[in-house]
């Protein structure tokens, strides 16, 4: 559950509304769930079991404390509430690389393993059950488990297969970008379109042609009316076991190695040389420890260079880039490493995730979700404004909405990065908008000027020696 915002009084959580047995709600910014008396007596065969509590033990569920009834958000109708730990971020899906996707569905897979052992099963098998704790995936959703009736089948074996093998495999098979598909099918890809999407290669892979073609064509004839009526499907515990093992083997088998994207190895070819390298990391720890926030946002990280400094002071920074390549091998660095403080997420700042779901209020958009303290854009701005044309006023306000304070690189035009950006632009090296030194972006004066009238104060300003590049702390002053 994400950090909480200060003044929201007692607010439902728009997306949980459709779970009869409970749902979430904020008091004061901190996260609820009030549990519902229809499931009362499968949260206490739960808790009895000890599968909870050997499933936090091992970082697989989020944790949670009991909370007074009176803290409900409908006392009449809580049976019990209780309040979980709190993320410093909450993430969605189609936000995560390759990698963290196959991680959390071979957790999820591993829960629904673990619950059988205890005579349990899961109600639900979708990454809305998952977060991100750091890179490593987390369970949210305590009401998740119930008591396995005998012989049943495993009721989210659908929703799995759509909302996270479909994707997944897509993003494997064919292009890590396919998991944008996840935003337009908030239920999951349908299968039909997913094994039209597939290459035809994926046919000879057992599982995928099991649980995604075969699938597909099955649902196709009950959907058509051509097949037999649909009977109840019985298994047994021991073929139960046997699907969720077919699925966990053919997830596992589904990675993507991240050759060949734009920025990927963007951290190994910058124009720094070994002096400047050790000047800016300087400065950005020094700028960080003056600000100490609790939730930094770095953005256009790549694979994390300056986020590691910013967590080395104790915050946990959201690294959100908008290469793939760069998130999937800053997360298997993380995830090498044992570092907890960090989750790379990816992001395009000209396209980031809308408000999306029922009402436009299930899904937070990245506005929303906004809760850092401290923003750092580094060799950024000029990105946005060179290879996406978003005007610098306009960048400036952006990020006056994310967070109080920044931390920001200022780029002269005579940058190689800039040259390597301008070539290809060219109505901007020398066509329609002709001399580039004169443009604001390229005057510190001018692009000074920019942040002050979008409510920026600067507090600190220090050149990065043997580069020519400025970093700038600011402080948002509320003038805007």
């Amino acid at each position: 559950m994400s950090a909480p915002r200060p003044g929201q009084g007692l607010v439902r959580e728009p997306g949980s509304w459709r779970d009869p047995a409970g749902f979430v709600y904020r008091r004061d910014g901190a996260i609820h769930r009030q549990i519902a008396p229809v499931f009362a007596a499968e949260w206490e065969a739960y808790l009895a079991s000890g599968l909870h509590d050997r499933l936090v033990t091992r970082g697989a569920v989020l944790p949670f404390e009991d909370a007074p009834i009176a803290d409900a958000l409908d006392p009449a109708t809580a049976w019990r509430v209780i309040r979980p730990e709190m993320l410093p971020v909450i993430s969605w899906p189609w936000e995560w690389c390759p990698g963290q996707l196959r991680d959390a569905a071979l957790l999820t897979l591993d829960l629904a393993l673990e619950a059988l052992d205890a005579g349990f099963t899961l109600r639900d098998a979708t990454p809305y059950n998952v977060q991100l704790r750091g890179t490593r995936p987390v369970h949210l959703d305590a009401l998740s488990f119930e008591r396995r009736a005998p012989d049943a089948p495993w009721g989210p074996y659908r929703q799995f297969c759509r909302t996270f093998l479909a994707p997944l495999a897509l993003m494997t098979e064919r292009d890590p970008r396919l998991g944008l598909l996840l935003r337009s099918f908030l239920e999951g890809i349908p299968l039909d379109l997913a094994v039209r999407l597939l290459p035809r290669r994926t046919l000879l892979r057992l599982g995928l042609a099991t649980h995604l073609h075969l699938h597909a064509r099955a649902i196709g004839r009950n959907a058509d009316g051509k097949g037999a009526e649909a009977r109840a499907v019985r298994l047994s515990e021991t073929r139960l076991r046997a699907l969720l093992g077919n699925l966990r083997g053919t997830v596992a088998g589904l990675r993507w190695e991240p050759e060949g994207t734009e920025w990927a190895d963007y951290a190994d070819r910058t124009s720094y040389s070994d002096a400047a390298t050790a000047a800016k990391e300087r400065i950005v720890r020094g700028m960080a420890e003056a600000v100490a926030p609790t939730v930094a946002w770095d953005l256009g990280a790549n694979t994390g260079r300056y986020s590691a400094i910013v967590a080395e002071t104790g915050a946990h920074v959201v690294a959100w880039d908008i290469d793939p390549g760069a998130v999937e091998r800053h997360h298997r660095a993380l995830m090498a490493s044992g570092r907890e403080r960090i989750t790379p997420l990816l992001l395009d700042l000209t396209d980031p995730s809308p408000a999306l779901g029922w009402g436009l209020t299930e899904r937070a958009s990245f506005l929303e979700r906004a809760n850092a303290e401290l923003i750092l854009a580094l060799a950024l701005v000029h990105h946005l404004a060179i290879g996406r044309g978003v005007p610098v006023e306009m960048i400036a306000t952006f990020l006056a909405g994310l967070a109080p304070n920044l931390v920001i690189e200022w780029l002269p035009h005579e940058d190689p990065m800039v040259r390597r950006l301008l070539a290809g632009r060219h109505d901007m090296a020398g066509g329609i908008r002709g001399n580039v030194a004169g443009w604001p972006l390229f005057r510190e004066e001018a692009f000074r000027g920019i942040f002050a009238d979008a409510g920026w104060e600067i507090v600190e300003r220090a050149p990065i020696e043997g580069s020519g590049r400025v970093l700038y702390r600011m402080r948002r002053s509320g003038r805007a």
